[in-house]
């Protein structure tokens, strides 16, 4: 199913993201000084493509049609669960641009806590969510879904995945991802 094959293989892209926040988070405790500049293409990155472009694709598409006769199970699994997630990863985003902001005008420890209290949470939050849509909520979703919904899903992902290329979206953040990644790897610890 092209809709669901092309949301795992962004969850690659995101997974790369929330190693290289935990890696900027590391440097940070290892006595670097805040780079507010990535921490703000970090957030940029978060919300334009982890959520504005991938759970835009989820929340308006797959989850839609997943919940237009929900059983209990899937009310569970989507509502109360996939969705809940997607907004905590939005306050971990709102808090580390607030403490952010608050460090910029007070670079004191309490608020390097906060950058990597918000930052660390969010690339944790992200990684065992993503870990459960591929594991439960994709595969649940490729059994309850009738055929007619898969491919009116997949014809919908094209038309916002074009939307997007027409945009630039994929290209400038996957090109962020891919400068960030290359360079990261020479002044970050792998863990």
């Amino acid at each position: 199913m092209y809709g669901i094959d092309l949301l795992i293989k962004e969850h690659l892209n995101i997974i790369a993201f929330t190693e290289y926040m935990k890696n900027c988070c590391c440097a940070i405790l290892e006595g670097a000084d805040v780079n507010a500049a990535q921490f703000m293409e970090c957030i940029d990155f978060a919300r334009s493509y982890a959520d504005k472009h991938h759970h835009g694709k989820e929340e308006q598409i797959l989850f839609r049609h997943m919940l237009e006769n929900p059983t209990p199970a899937t009310e569970k699994l989507v509502r109360n669960g996939m969705l809940v997630e997607h907004d905590f990863g939005r306050f971990h985003i709102t808090e580390l641009e607030n403490s952010l902001k608050l460090y910029n005008n007070y670079p004191c420890t309490k608020n390097r806590l906060s950058i990597i209290t918000h930052a660390a949470a969010y690339a944790d939050l992200l990684q065992r969510h993503i870990q459960k849509e591929d594991n439960v909520c994709f595969t649940y979703a490729q059994r309850m879904l009738s055929s007619a919904e898969k491919n009116q899903i997949d014809e919908q992902t094209k038309i916002f995945e074009k939307k997007a290329e027409q945009d630039g979206v994929q290209n400038k953040y996957l090109t962020w991802l891919d400068e960030r990644l290359s360079c990261s790897l020479s002044h970050f610890p792998t863990f």
